[in-house]
């Protein structure tokens, strides 16, 4: 059975850097494209950011050039760099492995306040 774990959420300042980690287990991690998403409260899950099995990416607008998705396939995880922080980016932030039955992790609450 596949189980996501995030970690690395919490407070920040506006301005400020989170790394979030999200750790696949119970399959070949290497071989599955990875996401992150987010939720603000009363708002729908957005795409924040896709990574492919060979390393491609992709970015929503809003968090292109202070976001970086990455993945250590070693480490079967993968991994969301955030810089620059805005209060906008407050959120529940999910990550989502691409199996043919796609497979999310618990969220891991990102808020930033000053």
């Amino acid at each position: 059975q596949v189980q996501l774990v995030e970690s690395g959420g919490g407070l920040v300042q506006p301005g400020g850097s989170l790394r979030l980690s999200c750790a696949a287990s119970g399959t070949i991690f290497k071989l599955y494209a990875m996401g992150w998403y987010r939720q603000a409260p009363g708002k729908q899950r957005d795409l924040v950011a896709v990574i492919g099995s060979g390393g491609s990416t992709n970015y929503a607008d809003s968090v292109k050039g202070r976001f970086t998705i990455s993945r250590d396939n070693a480490k079967n995880t993968a991994y969301l760099q955030m810089n620059s922080l805005k209060p906008e980016d407050t959120a529940v932030y999910y990550c989502k492995i691409y199996l043919a039955t796609p497979a999310w992790g618990q969220g891991t609450q990102v808020t930033v306040s000053s």
